[in-house]
């Protein structure tokens, strides 16, 4: 059985945060937050990352990320291209917005011929997310004539900033832990006491738990997942190009519900108890650098790696 390969979603350049906000140091030693997220990956056993990113940001990516971790593990990019389409088709006139983390991840065929890891590239997940997803998929899986894939899923109030609104996969399960359905909500915040999401820019709210478990796309899957997102993305652009040309994203979570809803695929949900840290926003970062200097006092991270 191949070993599990760890996959970063690295090509958005961070619209609402300003710059590529994924090379950013967030530590006074220099360290990003993908470099916690390499270090926890490495102690829980992987030996290569692919990183998704942009071929015109390679350049800063080997300089900032490649080159530095290609001395703890192996390093491999592939790229998210906008013009990546099926036969047919082409990018609609004035649309600068990537396909979504659906097309991201498919940039990995022909590179991950194996079980995968899948992360954003500007999230930290915590070391209990890495040795979850290692120890999952280093068992045999697709047993059986459906997949086996497996989620990280956090407590929603434990993802939230409060700098603005968030983008999360709300999750339910059934009673042995597994997923039975996940519905992307592109805006979630913190709202007159509570948490809501809406889909009108605002114009209506709906309140939403706090302990609602959420996707932050950490994923475990076998490569048959590859093979789906080539034989949907047609269908996704027949069904979404004319309604939305310049914004309709792909969703990889979306098409994880598809797969449940076929019938084809089953996905064990792993709550993590740490909290999530990212920098969605410019002002998120000092609260980002100070978690990360307590982890460092508690001992969870060294001071340099």
């Amino acid at each position: 059985m191949k070993k599990p390969v760890l996959v970063v979603m690295a090509a958005g350049m961070g619209s609402r945060y300003g710059g590529l906000k994924q090379i950013d140091p967030i530590d006074a030693e220099g360290h990003i937050i993908m470099d916690f997220s390499i270090y926890d990956a490495v102690k829980a056993g992987f030996e290569k990352v692919v990183f998704i990113i942009k071929k015109a940001d390679e350049a800063d990516f080997r300089a900032a990320i490649g080159d530095r971790l290609s001395r703890q593990i192996e390093v491999a990019y592939v790229y998210q291209d906008l013009h990546h389409l099926p036969a047919g088709y082409q990018v609609p006139e004035g649309r600068t917005k990537p396909w979504g983390t659906g097309h991201a991840v498919l940039s990995c065929a022909g590179t991950v011929d194996g079980p995968m890891a899948v992360i954003n590239a500007d999230d930290y997940y915590g070391r209990h997310a890495f040795q979850m997803a290692y120890d999952f998929l280093s068992q045999p899986q697709d047993k059986t004539d459906m997949y086996h894939y497996m989620m990280v899923g956090y407590q929603l109030e434990n993802t939230l900033t409060e700098n603005g609104h968030v983008a999360r996969g709300v999750c339910v399960t059934d009673a042995d832990g597994n997923l039975r359905d996940i519905v992307e909500r592109t805006h979630i915040e913190r709202r007159d006491g509570g948490v809501a999401y809406t889909e009108d820019d605002g114009a209506t709210w709906t309140e939403i738990p706090r302990k609602s478990i959420v996707s932050l796309n950490m994923w475990g899957f076998s490569e048959s997942i590859l093979q789906e997102l080539n034989a949907r993305f047609t269908r996704f652009l027949q069904e979404n190009l004319e309604k939305n040309p310049l914004k309709c994203e792909y969703f990889l979570p979306t098409v994880v519900g598809q797969l449940l809803n076929e019938q084809k695929a089953v996905v064990k949900v792993m709550e993590s108890p740490d909290r999530w840290y990212g920098v969605t926003y410019r002002e998120d970062k000092p609260v980002v650098m100070a978690a990360v200097q307590a982890m460092k006092e508690q001992g969870l991270y060294p001071r340099e790696f």
